[in-house]
């Protein structure tokens, strides 16, 4: 049955799927945020010191993420992904100097390892057979217990493409996440990993377009407001409290908490979730990227992991910064300009720049933190569970994000899913 009205608490990828999910079936959602804005983890915003919206951090999507692509198509921005119609990656080691590109061709048979121009500089074709085996379940086991972590595969393809889709270290990392990535990527072509970046920015992409998707609907969308309790009976939830104002729960209602891990365990006593975290660390120049440049470069040798060319600026991504997350600031831009110049050949001196931390980017991929990860159904009939930490069978991502806010929509619709 169509319930009456759901709330959805918490504004990130995740609750405005399952906003955008409901309704586009009829169904009235009323959205509370507890910041001033949605989008999350995925948000843009005008930054003083380079005078021009930027956005928290790069987000790369895939073309065969296509629970995103579904999302797009609900809120009418798949155009706003941008990228080549084909597969293509680049990467420049700054130690030795050393550049290649793999282009994987789109066909689900794998004929590209055959050819020594498209794969990694320094494999043979035997070598990507080691990657079967992670592409099984796996199920308690970290990616070092399946495969070599060693090697020119690894070194120049692997270990970078696993930590940035995991941020965790690879080695230590689940081998069952690793797999679910391997399987919907690397394991069906390229035609289903053509790279997407949004433009002009993540919120234009993934949350304006939302938004007034939701308006038109007729959605209550509420900003500023946190949501402090939770009013519990008959194995249903009754109440939120915000502040000093109660809403009650009708009979036909129901709540999907799309919040952080640590703000659903406050909100839940009791419950399990991941409790171990991973940073990452973005970095803005305000510098035009060279014409030669690609969309996206792999950096090997260097702190920079990937570097994002756009015509006005140049922004870099660093995966599992734990290390540098406390780091001065001006030494982080220094640090990673240093890198940018080396890839790019550049000598010009420091641009203008901003470093953005994320100090909780993602739950910690380990098999112990993976555990952990909870179902989207609850123990109370009408309380569901949204967000990339949630057991979504992928690591924390875009995808993940907007699996999860589908799934608690349709089991919020009474509907059965995998």
């Amino acid at each position: 049955m169509k319930p009456k009205t759901v709330y959805i608490v918490g504004a990130g990828l995740s609750g405005l799927s399952a906003a955008v999910a409901l309704a586009s079936r009829g169904v009235h959602v009323e959205l509370i945020e507890a910041a001033n804005q949605a989008g999350g983890r995925c948000r843009s915003y005008h930054d003083a010191t380079l005078g021009r919206s930027i956005d928290n951090g790069n987000h790369l999507v895939l073309s065969g993420n296509r629970a995103t692509f579904a999302y797009l198509r609900a809120i009418g921005a798949e155009k706003a992904m941008a990228g080549p119609d084909y597969a293509e990656f680049e990467f420049a080691d700054l130690k030795s100097g050393a550049r290649w590109r793999i282009t994987p061709n789109d066909g689900l048979l794998p004929w590209w390892i055959f050819a020594k121009g498209r794969r990694v500089p320094g494999t043979t074709a035997i070598d990507y057979l080691g990657l079967a085996g992670l592409a099984r379940a796996n199920r308690g086991k970290a990616i070092a217990d399946v495969m070599a972590c060693k090697g020119a595969l690894w070194e120049r393809l692997m270990r970078p493409f696993l930590l940035a889709a995991l941020n965790t270290e690879p080695q230590r990392a689940s081998a069952e996440l690793a797999g679910a990535v391997i399987r919907e990527t690397l394991a069906k072509g390229g035609r289903h990993y053509y790279p997407r970046i949004a433009h002009p920015t993540l919120a234009a992409a993934l949350v304006e377009p939302a938004l007034a998707m939701l308006k038109q609907a007729g959605a209550t969308l509420r900003f500023g407001q946190r949501v402090r309790k939770l009013e519990f009976a008959h194995g249903r939830v009754v109440a939120l409290r915000i502040g000093d104002t109660e809403i009650r729960l009708g009979d036909g209602d129901s709540l999907v908490l799309a919040t952080p891990p640590w703000v659903t365990q406050d909100l839940l006593p009791g419950i399990a979730v991941p409790t171990q975290h991973s940073a990452i660390l973005n970095a803005h120049f305000l510098y035009p990227a060279p014409a030669q440049a690609v969309p996206i470069l792999g950096v090997i040798g260097g702190t920079a992991e990937w570097i994002f060319a756009f015509e006005d600026r140049i922004s870099v991504t660093v995966s599992c910064a734990d290390r540098l997350i406390d780091r001065d600031r001006e030494e982080l831009a220094q640090l990673l300009w240093r890198d940018v110049t080396a890839a790019y050949g550049l000598s010009a001196t420091l641009p203008p720049w901003q470093i953005v931390k994320e100090k909780r980017a993602t739950f910690l991929a380990t098999v112990e933190q993976a555990a952990k990860r909870p179902p989207a159904a609850t123990e109370w009939s009408n309380l569901l569970l949204a967000g990339d930490w949630t057991d979504t069978g992928l690591p924390a991502t875009i995808e993940g994000a907007v699996r999860s806010g589908q799934k608690a929509a349709k089991l919020a619709l009474g509907e059965r899913t995998r």
